[in-house]
């Protein structure tokens, strides 16, 4: 069979597939997982491999499952990513797949991605006389939450011999139908800060006496935004948000102890490094000011995520003669974090957005809102996507 044939073929097979594709990726929603707690979907996936006697490795960086499908002609090794954790957020979708497990929901497109992987592994498993190299196909848990999954799952060897690499996110607000794709950085490394001020509490009545870690606090918060705006390049983009003030006390006590705790996201290495070293800066000088002390913490997250040129191109070029997919743009650069930036450290390769907007809805909620859902379609689209890559991508690489 030639290649315009079976990448023909696959995709007719995907679609006749579609229906176990929702009911896995259903099932995968009504019972999440949190991050480096997902026993029971790691067990859903090594079974289902089994079931096809497909090859599988379990435990990999201790939660991560690896399936092996080898073609019956030379060529390269192709890894195909999915993760499979979710976010401990209260689902509150009026849906018969809704979460059965209080405070935990897949808010991000993780079982769709999951479903999506196993279906196009069982595809490509019945076509294998016809692939060339060898797949690699990672199931990745803990993408959520830092240190994350990725880098023990390298470091355990999942991505020995591998020669490149792809993966999608199924982007709710993005139309179903546009594949989202970007040369270089498309997100973001993810850093989180914590700063503990440490004043001298005392009586509301008597301010001149203490040491208000309330103000002190109030004052770093608005003075971090100057960092942007004032110590940064303006051609490099940089954000720095507060999320958390904790400050517990009564409406006539002034508050002794004060923590803010934020996140701090570029794509410039030596941004990353000035924004780290500007905000201990800020905090140095604004306590001091006042007569307080501090500590700070800044932990960095995963690294940017950046797409290797000629992949991507490729990539972009699959997804313009893909069935079903009707637009291809180069995407914004994207704030949100992803450690499939340390797969594209190991080896070449691309990350994109397959479209994932559901039908029919006025507001489309955002990733990690409590009522968050997305196109079951878009799962055909990305398996699509990634099989005709997989098809498509040179049997002699470098």
């Amino acid at each position: 069979m030639d290649i315009t044939s079976l990448k023909q073929f696959v995709c007719e097979q995907l679609e006749s597939h579609y229906d176990e594709m929702v009911t896995l990726r259903r099932h995968f929603h009504q019972y999440p997982e949190l991050s480096f707690q997902e026993k029971k979907t790691a067990a859903s996936i090594a079974s289902y491999y089994q079931t096809l006697g497909i090859p599988t490795r379990t435990n990999v960086g201790g939660g991560g499952i690896l399936a092996y499908i080898e073609g019956e002609q030379p060529g390269p090794v192709i890894a195909l990513r999915a993760d499979f954790d979710a976010l401990p957020i209260q689902d509150e979708k009026n849906v018969s797949y809704r979460s059965t497990v209080p405070g935990v929901m897949h808010a991000c497109g993780h079982d769709g991605h999951t479903a999506t992987l196993l279906v196009l592994a069982k595809v490509l498993n019945e076509n294998r006389k016809h692939l060339t190299g060898k797949l690699v196909m990672i199931h990745q848990h803990a993408e959520e939450y830092t240190p994350g999954g990725a880098k023990p799952m390298i470091e355990d060897g999942c991505l020995d011999g591998v020669d490149v690499i792809f993966g999608t996110h199924l982007w709710a607000t993005v139309p179903l139908g546009t594949v989202q794709y970007k040369t270089g950085p498309i997100m973001a490394a993810a850093d989180r800060f914590t700063i503990t001020i440490n004043g001298k509490g005392g009586h509301a009545a008597q301010p001149h006496e203490t040491k208000d870690a309330v103000l002190i606090g109030s004052q770093i918060v608005s003075a971090l935004q100057q960092i942007v705006s004032r110590r940064l390049d303006p051609t490099q983009p940089a954000v720095i948000s507060t999320g958390s003030f904790l400050a517990e006390n009564s409406f006539n006590v002034i508050a002794d102890k004060a923590v803010l705790i934020g996140t701090a996201r570029s794509f410039n290495e030596k941004i990353r490094y000035l924004i780290e070293n500007e905000i201990e800066r800020v905090v140095k000088g604004i306590c001091s000011m006042h007569g307080g002390d501090y500590q700070y913490l800044y932990e960095r997250g995963y690294p940017a995520v950046n797409n290797h040129p000629q992949e991507t191109a490729f990539l972009a070029d699959i997804a313009r003669n893909t069935p079903d997919v009707q637009k291809v743009t180069e995407s914004e650069m994207q704030m949100g974090g992803e450690d499939f930036a340390y797969y594209l450290q190991h080896v070449k390769g691309t990350f994109f957005f397959t479209g994932a907007a559901p039908e029919m809805t006025e507001n489309v909620f955002p990733h990690h809102h409590p009522q968050f859902d997305f196109n079951e379609k878009a799962m055909l689209i990305a398996a699509k996507i990634m099989a005709r890559a997989v098809i498509s991508y040179p049997r002699n690489v470098e």
